[in-house]
């Protein structure tokens, strides 16, 4: 049988009319800026994102930059300069930056990007070495209290989630925030050297950086920042042991200013559809990151709530006049 071109013209048109929507629509081409170096936890968000979004047949190609420097702050501002009301344009956030924003007292703020999805989070966990006297974050709370200059914490740089949760909790158990005494390592296999050796008190990280030590037996968790209990981690909440508090080094997506309203319903669609997926549940399960998925308007509240609370923890531990 011959077949003209007018024929398959007309039977490609049947097919696509027979199609779902969500196929025969083009998905979208992204760009997301990792406002880090290759390797952090931004960059990692970043390519994990595009990945997966690729895999679910949500995105057909996303390409990753890197634009590092300040804790985010340079690539903030660059982001809200050049890819103002650019729907295909996103941006990997999060705490971090929340803090570098308000110490580096950055012109460019998180108000000025359009906030799409809170993602992944890891939550701090607050140890010390096994041969410690100090058995419980009681106990520690009970020294921190007494006097929190002799309380030596060992954690990442100034100004981020690891000294904003010791100056947190030396302010929730009644003591003095600008006496923390709190010193800053460049790296977590630093911080974690410093604990290990007895060189500090405490040491605060993210909980999956000191498993592995809490395991081989040479540090011991006193408690984590988690709002209820972990089932496979043997530590009590902080919550748990008296002192109010939870955080977690929680990471977003965000597009830049200035898109439509319908863009960005159709940019969280696009997300919500991503955190329901196979590919993403698999990248999490991978990285061993929580699942703290958040949108719209209780994602722009929390974002506002962060950096609040953030920016009154620097002013008490004198980072921020």
């Amino acid at each position: 049988m011959k077949v003209n071109r007018r024929t398959l013209l007309g039977l490609a048109l049947i097919v696509g009319a027979a199609l779902p929507s969500t196929v025969v629509a083009q998905v979208p081409s992204l760009k997301i800026m990792a406002p880090a170096a290759p390797g952090g936890g931004w960059d990692q968000t970043a390519r994990s994102v595009g990945q997966a979004l690729t895999e679910a047949g949500l995105a057909q190609s996303v390409q990753v930059a890197n634009v590092p420097g300040a804790g985010g702050t340079i690539g903030i501002a660059q982001f809200v300069n050049s890819a103002k009301g650019d729907a295909s344009q996103l941006m990997a956030s999060g705490y971090v930056m929340v803090g570098a924003i308000i110490t580096n007292k950055s012109p460019t703020g998180l108000d000025q990007v359009t906030p799409i999805a809170r993602l992944t989070g890891e939550w701090q966990a607050i140890a010390v070495p096994a041969a410690s006297p100090i058995k419980t974050m009681a106990e520690l709370a009970a020294m921190i209290k007494a006097d929190p200059a002799k309380v030596t914490w060992a954690g990442g740089s100034a100004g981020g989630p690891d000294h904003i949760l010791a100056a947190l909790i030396t302010k929730n158990v009644g003591a003095d925030p600008s006496k923390t005494n709190y010193i800053a390592f460049s790296g977590g296999g630093e911080s974690l050297g410093a604990l290990l050796g007895g060189k500090v008190t405490t040491g605060i990280n993210s909980l999956s950086e000191f498993m592995s030590q809490v395991k081989a037996g040479k540090l011991r968790l006193l408690a984590i920042s988690t709002p209820n209990r972990l089932p496979d981690v043997g530590a009590p909440t902080l919550k748990e042991s008296g002192i109010n508090l939870e955080l977690s080094n929680w990471r977003m997506i965000v597009a830049p200013p200035g898109i439509k309203s319908e863009e960005r319903s159709r940019l969280t669609k696009m997300f919500e559809d991503l955190a329901k997926s196979e590919p993403w549940k698999k990248m999490l399960a991978a990285k061993g990151w929580d699942d703290i998925f958040l949108t719209g308007s209780a994602l722009d509240e929390f974002v506002k709530a962060e950096q609040v609370r953030t920016t009154e923890v620097l002013k008490d531990v004198g980072l921020v006049k």
